[in-house]
C-alpha cells in the first residue's frame, strides 16, 4: 500500500491540473487575443516540463521570457502582465524569479560577446560560460537534457543581443552546445510564423478597439448634443403673447 501511496506521489500533474492551476492563480479575465496563446503555450510548456528528461536551464528560461513578452507586448496593464507570467511559471511548479534574473543574466552577458567569444565558451571562464558548458555536457548525453522549442529561441536570442545572427555562427553555437541545428532552424521558423501571425491579431484587435472607442465617442457626442439641445429648449423663456 505505502509503494502504491509513493508511486502515486510520484506522478506528474495533468494538463488540466496545470491549467487550472493558472486559472486559479490568475482569476482576472484575459482578452482572447492573448488567453489562446497562453493557454495553447501552457500545455505545450507541461509536456516538456514533465519529461523524464527534463531540467531546467537558463536558455530555456531566457527563450519562454522571450516568447512571453513578444506576446504580451502591448498588453494593457504592466502589473497584469507580471502577475500573469508569475500564475503561469508557478502553475508548472517552478520559479518565476528565477526565470526572470537567469534571463535577465543571459541577456546582459549577450550584450558583451561577439561571434567569436559566443561559439567558444568552452574555452573561456565566467558563470554564463559554465552554464554552457554544463548544458553542453548534458546534450552529449551526460545528464538529463531536452530540448525544446524555448531552447532554440533562447539560443537565437543570445545570437540577436550579440549582433551575431549569421547562420554560420548559430551552426557554431549549435555544435558547441551538442544540439541538432536542423530542429533549431525548425523551430526558428515555428517561432517567426507565431510572431508574425501575432503582430496580425494584434493590428486587427487594435483596429477593432479603435472602432468600438469611436463609436462609443460618437454615442457619448450625441447625447451631449441632445442633453444640449434639451437644456436650451428648456432655458429659452415661452413666448409671451
Amino acid at each position: 500500500m505505502a509503494f502504491f501511496l509513493g508511486f502515486l506521489a510520484d506522478l506528474p500533474p495533468t494538463v488540466a491540473e496545470t491549467k487550472s492551476n493558472f486559472l486559479k492563480a490568475y482569476k482576472r479575465p484575459i482578452p482572447s487575443i492573448y488567453s489562446t496563446v497562453l493557454q495553447e503555450l501552457l500545455v505545450q510548456q507541461h509536456l516538456m516540463r514533465y519529461k523524464k528528461t527534463y531540467q531546467y536551464d537558463a536558455v530555456f528560461a531566457l527563450g519562454f521570457v522571450t516568447v512571453y513578452e513578444q506576446l504580451m507586448e502591448g498588453y494593457p496593464s504592466s502589473e497584469d502582465e507580471d502577475a500573469i507570467f508569475k500564475a503561469y511559471i508557478q502553475a508548472l511548479n517552478e520559479d518565476p524569479e528565477k526565470y526572470r534574473s537567469d534571463a535577465r543574466k543571459l541577456e546582459e552577458w549577450a550584450r558583451t560577446q561577439n561571434s567569436t567569444s559566443l561559439t567558444e565558451f568552452s574555452s573561456r571562464e565566467g558563470e554564463v560560460e559554465e552554464i554552457l558548458k554544463d548544458i553542453s555536457e548534458r546534450a552529449q548525453g551526460k545528464g538529463n537534457f531536452s530540448y525544446s522549442r524555448f531552447f532554440a529561441i533562447g539560443l537565437f536570442r543570445l545570437l540577436e543581443l550579440a549582433n551575431a545572427t549569421e547562420p554560420t555562427v548559430l551552426e557554431k553555437l549549435c555544435a558547441a552546445l551538442n544540439i541538432n541545428k536542423r530542429s533549431v532552424d525548425r523551430d526558428l521558423d515555428v517561432y517567426r510564423n507565431l510572431l508574425s501571425k501575432l503582430v496580425q491579431s494584434k493590428e486587427l484587435l487594435k483596429e477593432y478597439v479603435d472602432r468600438e472607442k469611436k463609436k462609443r465617442e460618437e454615442r457619448v457626442g450625441s447625447q451631449k448634443a441632445n442633453e444640449a439641445i434639451t437644456k436650451c429648449v428648456g432655458d429659452f423663456p415661452y413666448a409671451r403673447h
